[in-house]
């Protein structure tokens, strides 16, 4: 028997990307795209549906053709995509109602501030596992309903159909015969009931969304139906969905409680797998679905930092620094030891689990003898500072999840540095493992694919596949590391403005 290979579409914010993967979890060929973004109004943000689709298909069989492959000799597609990015279309005609309107956009900010003062958040967290904010897709839809001239009356009607990326792709890509989507997914619409599995009726009313325009929802490794052969040459199964930060906690291979993963950009994202236990937070961290495979779910709890990668971008642009993050890096290693700086990056706010939007960024402790190096050690520094705050807060939230040998597994563009690594282990106490294969998304997506089209016997078989971390461990002295921390707290102190 030929070799089973599978293929990752990776639907992004900024790009769509294809990546061909063996059984062993090795990358063979890759294709990408990048995707436009408009701005129609301040805080506002879209894609255009057709063309996330359309370069989709081009991805695709590009990859297939670089690897010097047929459709017939693909195994399985797996999907991951931007979570939250939602679009509503005609069933008859295949055509958007309106652009797809993106996780980042802001405009139902107002619906959000009007249910959280009538009293509705506590039951919308305690359902969903979210919060009352645009960032989530259910405030989009109904904004979708209630603005396009005859949406909500056609929706009632059973005339539309709504899908967050996946979705979306999926329907175009079986020629409307699938119109699913996955638990992790649907977990991040605030449509869904994390407890139940099921969308919430309640939730449905409370945000005036008609049942009857929403995908089924599937487990994450899953039959999605095969591509039309016309698109490809041949039907390629579709067996594996998950959103992108539940694929890379897959691709990172954190599938039992206490595992973890960052995934460091402009900001960082990280998870914790809490297993099959809904753990309640107490620090405003997001409980979401981490996977479904086999009808168990497994929860996760994350949270966001706002700004991480974009630190180093400051000091770039602001200080005058040229060569990216690499020469931000090389002048923070010739900082004086001890120097007391402290950065505290709030550029737009502080994010988990301070959760203060008008908190501003300060930098505290400088003397005369201060310079740029000390301050860019200080902004990188600060990305491995608040990665300690979420790791604080997931522990007191899933004391359980947490034991002695508890590693963070990282990846995104701070962690292919080693110095980096090495600091965020001495700065946070607990070992790093960082990812020595970087597209850990769509290595997820390919992961669950395989699941699905039985190339993996089981979760754990699928996680093995994946190659091997780099660990790093840490050698500051506990002193030290707190007296980092403390400095830190009583920064974010100073700037907070809920505190």
């Amino acid at each position: 028997m030929a070799e089973p290979l599978i293929l990752a579409l990776d639907q992004g914010t900024t790009s769509t990307r294809a990546i061909l993967f063996d059984a062993k979890g090795r990358a063979l060929a890759e294709a990408g795209r990048p995707l436009e973004q408009f701005y129609p109004a301040d805080g506002w943000v879209e894609h255009d549906a057709e063309e996330i689709f359309r370069t989709s298909v081009e991805v695709l069989a590009e990859a297939i053709a670089k690897a010097g492959k047929q459709a017939s000799d693909i195994t399985a597609i797996g999907v991951t995509n931007q979570r939250e990015t939602v679009v509503i279309w005609d069933k008859a005609t295949g055509e958007p109602i309106h652009r797809a309107i993106v996780w980042q956009d802001r405009r139902t900010a107002q619906t959000c501030d009007q249910l959280r003062r009538a009293g509705r958040e506590a039951r919308v967290t305690e359902v969903t596992g979210l919060l009352l904010d645009p960032y989530f897709s259910g405030t989009k839809v109904a904004w979708l309903l209630g603005e396009v001239a005859g949406a909500r009356a056609r929706a009632q009607a059973g005339e539309l159909m709504m899908g967050t990326m996946d979705t979306w792709v999926i329907w175009k890509l079986t020629g409307g015969k699938v119109h699913a989507t996955d638990a992790t997914n649907a977990s991040r619409t605030l449509l869904f009931d994390i407890k139940r599995q099921a969308w919430s009726q309640e939730m449905l009313d409370l945000l005036d969304v008609p049942a009857a325009i929403l995908p089924q929802v599937l487990d994450c490794a899953d039959d999605y139906g095969t591509t039309e052969p016309g698109l490809f040459g041949a039907a390629i199964p579709i067996r594996g969905v998950a959103g992108d930060q539940q694929a890379a906690l897959m691709g990172q291979g954190c599938i039992q409680p206490g595992e973890m993963k960052a995934t460091y950009g402009t900001g960082c994202f990280m998870l914790v797998n809490t297993g099959e236990t809904r753990a309640v937070s107490h620090a405003k961290l997001l409980t979401t679905v981490a996977a479904r495979v086999a009808g168990r779910t497994t929860y996760a709890l994350e949270g966001s930092i706002f700004i991480a990668g974009a630190a180093l971008q400051w000091v770039n642009e602001g200080l005058g620094v040229d060569g990216g993050g690499a020469a931000v890096e090389a002048i923070a290693q010739t900082a004086r030891g001890d120097h007391g700086v402290v950065m505290v990056p709030a550029f737009t706010g502080l994010g988990a689990p301070w959760w203060d939007a008008d908190a501003r960024g300060a930098i505290f402790g400088m003397t005369r003898d201060t310079g740029l190096a000390e301050i860019a050690q200080a902004a990188m520094d600060a990305c491995a500072l608040q990665t300690r705050d979420l790791i604080e807060a997931m522990r007191a939230d899933a004391p359980d999840a947490f034991g002695p040998s508890t590693e963070l597994r990282i990846d995104g563009g701070m962690s292919r540095s080693a110095w980096f690594s090495q600091r965020l282990a001495d700065l946070t106490g607990i070992g790093v493992g960082r990812a020595t294969y970087q597209e850990t998304t769509a290595l997820g997506a390919a992961l669950f694919a395989g699941l699905g089209a039985g190339v993996y016997a089981d979760v754990e078989a699928a996680a093995a596949a994946r190659p091997p971390t780099e660990p790093y461990a840490a050698k500051l002295d506990g002193h030290g590391r707190e007296a980092a921390y403390a400095r830190w707290l009583d920064a974010v102190a100073r700037v907070r403005t809920n505190g």
